[in-house]
């Protein structure tokens, strides 16, 4: 049985050639969300997220990129300002 969720990932993109690429699979969406929020704050390069075995349209792969950047951003800002998540969402808005 296919996991509901894939993503594929590798190294950043460098002027060697790169390494195969790795999949990351689970069944929860927000688990999904998570990792890409995590393979953004490591610089990874993604190269496909699937569901259920097909590649997502291109405007869903974005919105799920950009909630993973929103929160990655909003827990820098707290970090870095001292902020609590509810501070940051009604001064940066944010926090997801």
């Amino acid at each position: 049985m296919l996991a509901n969720y894939a993503v594929e990932y590798g190294a950043p993109h460098r002027q060697h050639p790169a390494p195969p690429p790795e999949v990351y699979y689970t069944d929860d969406p927000l688990a999904c969300e998570a990792f890409v929020e995590e393979a953004l704050d490591r610089g990874l390069s993604l190269r496909e997220i699937r569901h259920q075995g097909v590649a997502l349209p291109q405007s869903e792969f974005d919105r799920i990129v950009k909630v993973a950047a929103r929160s990655l951003v909003a827990k820098r800002i707290c970090a870095c300002l001292g902020l609590k998540p509810d501070e940051e969402r009604y001064r940066f808005g944010f926090a997801t």
